[in-house]
């Protein structure tokens, strides 16, 4: 009871200390005396009583902004010195609440948030953690370190697709800009100019811009999975894979692409995909793993793929690959092949026919008539190629109905070349009649 009162004694004399200097505008001074009390209160493991002096040093008349952001920084060092969670939780509270709404400590709150909501997550509550890290908008603060900024971003994303909300996750993603991670931090300005905010060093445990560039893109092709967005899950990985730290590990970069090969197979096709096979085609590492080197040429090889011959070839594969691919969609992973493999046989047979019937359409793409006539309809409404079916005769048509005024014009090129040809034609032999002239003469 007597150390109590001894603390009670002590903390008064220091207020009234805290008052004179405050009221006498001593910066120095009242930062001092108000930092003096709370190290009191710590070194006599008073935790109420910290907390308490907190909020009142805080809300008394004037306070000095200065003098509040020591008592927060300080008091921040006493967290991970709690002799339990309910304490540290308390506190982190008392903090939050002294801290909110003023913007010259909104990064130690920023911190605090992220330190409550790690505790929530470990007591199972996602939910409640995602909500409190949404409060906080870390792009708009001027003192936060780059690093710092994206990952908390990340971590408010992460928290998002843990509790299944993929529309706030892609609102949040949209925060960081891919581009951020190309930056060479070498090549940013390091000093300041005069009147710029003083960015503050990020904290040693945030991860470096690589380490954020792979966090970042684990999460998108997480939030592309939900969707089965198989090319821009590719794209992601292809980002990952372009890291300098993966590209250097024969052990790092070969599980990605083997991934990169199997999304580029199972993603519909179109000029993106097409481009991104050539691109992964003309890569040297390729060669260290034959069988999806193989996998991808058949794909860019204008010639009908047999599904079978290629199931039997690559099943073994893709069941190693199957959890790889997010376990659920292992199962539909094996169909989309499938109907991708359907699809290039199709786009395959229209540069080659003009005119085929349904049933060498079928026997060629090893379907019944149904079936083929399903899959062709299909990618007519998906606008992927032009062709018509007609159906009591069973044939179908590749070309493209010309208008009358395209045969026309067609017509009137065509005449344009005739002309132009029978005239160089002329003029040869004028030329060479002069010539034979000329020399008969002589």
């Amino acid at each position: 009871m007597d150390n109590g009162g001894n603390l009670e004694a002590q903390i008064d004399a220091l207020l009234n200390v805290e008052k004179q200097m405050r009221l006498a505008g001593d910066v120095a001074g009242t930062r001092k005396a108000a930092c003096d009390i709370l190290d009191l209160c710590f070194q006599s493991k008073a935790w109420k009583t910290l907390n308490d002096q907190i909020v009142v040093l805080s809300k008394r008349r004037g306070q000095l902004k200065q003098a509040v952001t020591a008592m927060v920084q300080q008091a921040m060092g006493y967290i991970d010195q709690t002799p339990d969670l309910d304490i540290r939780v308390e506190l982190i509270k008392t903090l939050n609440s002294v801290s909110a709404g003023k913007i010259y400590v909104e990064l130690e709150r920023a911190r605090l948030i992220k330190i409550l909501a790690k505790i929530k997550e470990q007591q199972g509550l996602i939910d409640e953690a995602a909500e409190l890290m949404q409060e906080i908008a870390v792009e708009t603060f001027g003192a936060m370190a780059k690093t710092e900024k994206i990952a908390f971003i990340l971590e408010q994303v992460r928290l998002c697709l843990d509790r299944k909300d993929y529309i706030r996750a892609q609102i949040l993603s949209r925060k960081i800009s891919p581009r951020v991670f190309d930056i060479d931090p070498s090549k940013e300005k390091k000093k300041p100019k005069e009147g710029d905010n003083i960015v503050e060093e990020a904290p040693a445990d945030i991860p470096s811009l690589p380490e954020l560039k792979r966090i970042y893109y684990e999460l998108m092709i997480r939030y592309y999975k939900h969707h089965s967005d198989y090319l821009e899950i590719c794209r992601c990985y292809k980002s990952i894979y372009e890291i300098s730290s993966v590209k250097e590990d024969p052990e790092q970069w070969t599980p990605i692409l083997r991934k990169i090969c199997w999304y580029l197979a199972l993603a519909p096709h179109d000029p993106m995909q097409s481009s991104l096979l050539n691109s992964t085609l003309e890569d040297k590492n390729l060669f260290e793993i034959p069988k999806f080197k193989s996998l991808l040429k058949q794909l860019v090889t204008m010639e009908v793929i047999l599904w079978t011959v290629l199931w039997n070839e690559f099943e073994g594969e893709f069941d190693n690959e199957k959890n790889l691919l997010g376990g659920p969609l292992g199962e539909k992973a094996g169909e989309d092949l499938k109907q991708r493999v359907i699809e290039h046989n199709i786009l395959v047979i229209s540069k080659y026919y003009s005119r085929i019937t349904l049933k060498r359409l079928s026997d060629l793409l090893c379907l019944s008539l149904q079936e083929a006539e399903k899959h062709l309809s299909d990618m007519v409404v998906s606008k992927a190629l032009i062709a018509k079916i007609d159906r009591p005769m069973g044939i179908v048509c590749f070309q493209v109905v010309k208008d009358s005024n395209d045969i026309l014009n067609s017509w009137s090129m065509n005449l344009e070349k005739l002309l132009d040809l029978v005239e160089k034609s002329c003029h040869q032999i004028h030329k060479e009649t002069m010539v034979h002239k000329a020399s008969l003469k002589v």
